[in-house]
């Protein structure tokens, strides 16, 4: 499958706004109270003219000020040897995460869709059900990710399973360009194993081939086997892996 690693990170970047963000040389410095890796971190998006000498203790030093460790997301775009500059400052690595990949025009996509609600906005109710499903607590957090999920400038699909007047599933999908990004997938733990996961997956699927996309890609965290098997089965192919050098 011919698909471009920067065009997916550059996809990645549009879909997950974060609360605050820095251009620097080619860099993105983002920040957003220390809520995920992805949106806590330093990325690579273009040309440098200055060099790392430079560049990183001036990262440091605005992350020290936002009160958070200094976070570089490390993808095969990146340098090996920068990477061998940031082990040599004592990054240690986190949170090796899988990309995964689907030609959506060539994948059979079945499931229950009458137990998911669809809709094209994210609603307020959906982020606080996030939460209870994801057990976020942080009041700073609980503040500011609202605001970054409205601040999503794609076409979004949001969709949802209730039982008993609850959410217990949540999942989300974002459009851009001819690739739909497939975010949120979370199910309540007394509901897990019951097929509620592959439901929410392939109903953002088929709303995404509705929207005219053609490829679909995903994040998932190394050692979710659970997850992994699943996307495996609906026929997602690992396309290649990024980690992230964090400060100690």
């Amino acid at each position: 499958m011919n698909l471009d690693i920067k065009t997916i990170e550059d996809l990645s970047l549009n879909a997950w706004p974060s609360h605050q963000m820095e251009l620097y040389d080619g860099w993105i410095l983002r920040f957003s109270y220390f809520y995920t890796h992805r949106t806590n971190s330093v990325e690579q998006f273009g040309n440098s003219m200055l060099s790392w000498r430079e560049k990183i203790p001036y990262c440091e030093s605005i992350y020290q000020r936002w009160g958070t460790p200094t976070i570089f997301k490390i993808s095969p775009l990146v340098s090996k040897d920068f990477d061998y500059v940031l082990e040599n400052r004592n990054y240690e690595i986190q949170n090796v995460t899988r990309v995964m990949v689907l030609d959506i025009e060539d994948a059979v996509l079945t499931a229950n869709a009458d137990m998911v609600r669809v809709e094209q906005r994210i609603p307020n109710e959906w982020i606080e059900a996030l939460f209870e499903l994801k057990h976020t607590t942080n009041p700073v957090h609980r503040a500011i990710v609202p605001t970054m999920y409205q601040a999503i400038a794609k076409d979004t699909v949001c969709v949802s399973i209730e039982r008993d007047g609850e959410i217990i599933g949540t999942g989300l999908g974002i459009l851009d360009r001819e690739y739909i990004g497939i975010y949120a997938i979370h199910v309540r733990e007394d509901y897990r194993s019951q097929g509620y996961a592959r439901a929410i997956c392939t109903c953002i699927l088929n709303e995404g081939k509705k929207k005219g996309a053609k490829k679909a890609y995903l994040q998932v965290v190394a050692g979710n086997e659970i997850a992994y098997k699943l996307y495996e089965s609906l026929g997602f192919e690992e396309y290649y892996t990024y980690y992230f050098r964090v400060s100690t």
